[in-house]
């Protein structure tokens, strides 16, 4: 690679930050600048919603870089910026003060945003999201003076919220349109594993319900209407019912998007110089044999280091597993593997659900684990990895047998 290279980089988060890293890491000594509309320097997001909720850490703790980082490795950073649009004839991104930046190899990491609710108050004040630093500033202030939260959508974040929120001494009412929490992510057995821990800790879990309206007076939110007319009351309301991925200036700019920037194995998007990683990589994967999309921390920590490579025009190919996490109250989990929707499964159990401490296996119809979920058992990541990448029928008796070895 020319050492008279531009790179760029699009997004402020962790994603955007292991990019850059990794292509200094790998020898890139060109023009390199990453372009974030935050203020801050990128840092991580799940602490957002567990340790910087309970007061265990601060911003500082989990900003991936000091700013004089990137000046120490000659990168520019430009804060409080978002790129306007991506012209690829002329190999530019234009900023909201009119000048364009040129570039050779793009990367895009621009994440992605809470999705709102298209419900009357949903704008009032007292109601809150979760993805910035900002937005977790105020309700680590708000849990030191709200009595009731109602939390909307009984997601990761919605829980994580809820439980810092119980450690608080805040009361909290959970709505949630489906039969229990994480149905989508986990299927109803697990889920209601969620549904009864919240419960054992005096959540009012409510499933099965429609939100029709937030109650607001003087413009300020005091409790939520639902279908049938019932009013929750509330000091406040969170609403957390998914994220949509940022690929506006990627589909603007005409690259192939669908639920998010098509990329190939090596996280080329459909412009070969341009990458795209994280939450709105919709990447084809090698070893799983499918589109896959992953809104979690892992992914982006691990995906820049393979699209560096590929900036720098060096084969690559991004074959980990999907891989997540949450801790809840006294509940810490760990998730590997990955079960396309609409997909059949059968989940094995080993160990003792009704003590939170066991690990759920999904199965597909040929008896292959897809997937495995270790709750309050440690060190089982790599042996479920290998049963995935395994590929090969197991017997589902055998695999619930806690004496018998991984």
């Amino acid at each position: 690679m020319p050492t008279d290279s531009r790179f760029v980089v699009v997004g402020g988060g962790l994603a955007a930050a292991k990019l850059a890293e990794s292509l200094r890491d790998n020898g890139f000594d060109g023009s390199l600048t990453v372009i974030g509309a935050e203020t801050q320097p990128p840092y991580e997001r799940p602490p957002l919603s567990k340790e910087h909720l309970f007061g265990k850490q601060a911003l500082a703790d989990f900003t991936v870089h000091p700013a004089e980082w990137y000046r120490d490795n000659g990168i520019d950073l430009l804060l409080g910026t978002t790129v306007t649009s991506i012209d690829r004839s002329s190999k530019t991104v234009a900023l909201p003060d009119g000048s364009t930046l040129a570039y050779d190899k793009l990367g895009l990491a621009t994440g992605s945003r809470p999705r709102r609710l298209p419900i009357p108050g949903a704008d009032a004040e007292g109601v809150y999201l979760l993805r910035t630093i900002e937005q977790s500033d105020a309700l680590l202030s708000l849990f030191g003076t709200a009595r009731r939260l109602v939390v909307i959508g009984a997601g990761w974040i919605g829980l994580e919220v809820t439980a810092a929120a119980r450690a608080a001494g805040v009361e909290v009412t959970v709505l949630e349109m489906g039969p229990v929490p994480l149905r989508a992510a986990l299927g109803e057995e697990m889920g209601t594993v969620f549904a009864e821990l919240h419960r054992a800790h005096e959540v009012d879990l409510r499933c099965g319900v429609q939100v029709a309206e937030i109650v607001t007076a003087d413009g300020k939110a005091t409790g939520v209407r639902l279908s049938d007319d019932t009013i929750v009351d509330a000091d406040a309301v969170l609403v957390a019912v998914g994220a949509r991925p940022n690929i506006e200036p990627a589909a603007d700019a005409g690259l192939a998007v669908e639920g998010g920037v098509l990329v190939d194995e090596s996280l080329a998007s459909s412009d070969p110089d341009i990458v795209a990683v994280g939450d709105i990589a919709d990447h084809q994967h090698p070893v799983l044999g499918q589109r896959v999309r992953v809104e979690h921390w892992a992914t982006a920590l691990n995906q820049p280091a393979v699209a560096a490579l590929t900036m720098l025009e060096r084969p690559a190919t991004y074959d980990r597993l999907p891989y997540f996490f949450t801790d809840q109250y006294d509940l810490g989990m760990e998730y590997t593997g990955y079960v396309a929707p609409g997909t059949t499964t059968s989940v094995v159990v080993r160990g003792d659900v009704g003590a939170r401490e066991f690990v759920a296996f999904w199965l597909d119809s040929g008896n292959r684990v897809l997937a495995g979920m270790n709750v309050n058992v440690w060190d089982v990541t790599d042996r479920i990895k290998e049963l995935i990448l395994g590929a090969q029928p197991v017997d589902p008796a055998v695999l619930a047998d806690t004496a018998t070895p991984l």
